[in-house]
């Protein structure tokens, strides 16, 4: 079931101040202001500068070695990685460390407690890495085959349990970057994912909020949201598994989450039978808004 209609908003009689569903963070949604000629007008993309992608099949040698490259092997996928010089070619999937990177691995053995503070400052130890979705340059995860979106989560998940291992890692954020607007310096179909040696603050009073919600209603917040979304005007779709929604106090436009329906953690938790079913929930949703 898709409601493209409740994608993109609905009909309200007045503004409305909305509360998070945690935080203690108020947002105004105003339907009217999206009728004024410059929201959401469908303006020219500005592309990225055509030139030689370092990303492209061929030109692996213009990325520092990759850390994960998923190449098929028959029916199945062989995981490997580049080494001694070596890189792969014939990929499905590439992840590279950033050559701009944010954070950077620590240079020599790092203590089990975290990275070394003093006063207001620290080191930005970590990782910054880039994932390659596809051989194919303009592959948008919308118009992706659902083997190829079961390949990029199945390789976030491998990535997010190599990085969540680490001693000095406390968080770990995997996103994607939509155009040049959005901050996207390379038009070939990417994620990023950033592994940082500490909670961001919004994080952490977001589990502080749960918490709370727990020990007051013996109750996961997140499934509470999932219990009332799937009965109000906000849901999206919803199939065997998880459920999509436009939340109460969206930040974004056209913002929409996807929940598990069952009580997961993490992408670590999802059984991998579930993976595929992602991927369609995924770009069934993304299909939507573009």
């Amino acid at each position: 079931m898709l409601n493209v209609f409740k994608l993109i908003g609905f009909s309200m009689k007045f503004n409305e101040l909305r509360k998070d569903y945690l935080l203690d963070r108020w947002v105004v949604i105003a339907t009217e202001r999206s009728r004024r000629p410059t929201d959401f007008a469908k303006k020219k993309r500005e592309k990225a500068k055509a030139g030689v992608c370092p990303l492209c099949p061929g030109n692996e040698h213009m990325t520092p070695p990759a850390v994960l490259v998923y190449l098929k092997s028959g029916r199945k996928i062989r995981k490997a990685k580049d080494e001694n010089g070596f890189r792969h070619k014939n990929w499905v999937i590439r992840c590279v460390p950033n050559l701009y990177p944010a954070f950077t691995p620590p240079k020599q053995k790092t203590r089990k407690k975290g990275t070394a503070k003093h006063g207001d400052l620290a080191e930005a130890v970590g990782h910054h890495e880039v994932l390659v979705e596809s051989p194919r340059h303009n592959e948008h995860p919308a118009d992706a085959k659902i083997q190829q979106l079961t390949y990029v989560i199945n390789a976030y998940r491998d990535r997010l349990k190599e990085l969540a291992s680490k001693p000095y890692v406390k968080y770990v954020s995997i996103f994607r970057n939509h155009g040049l607007e959005a901050g996207a310096s390379l038009s070939h179909a990417h994620s990023q994912i950033i592994a940082t040696p500490f909670v961001p603050s919004i994080v952490q009073k977001e589990l502080k909020a749960s918490r709370k919600f727990w020990k007051q209603n013996k109750k996961c917040v997140f499934c509470n949201i999932i219990e009332n979304e799937k009965k109000g005007p906000r849901l999206i779709l919803e199939n065997s598994n998880f459920v999509a929604f436009a939340p109460w106090a969206s930040v974004n436009p056209m913002e929409f989450w996807i929940f598990p329906k069952k009580h997961e953690t993490s992408l670590l938790d999802m059984p991998q039978n579930k993976v595929e079913t992602l991927a369609q929930t995924l770009k069934t949703c993304l299909r939507a808004l573009k």
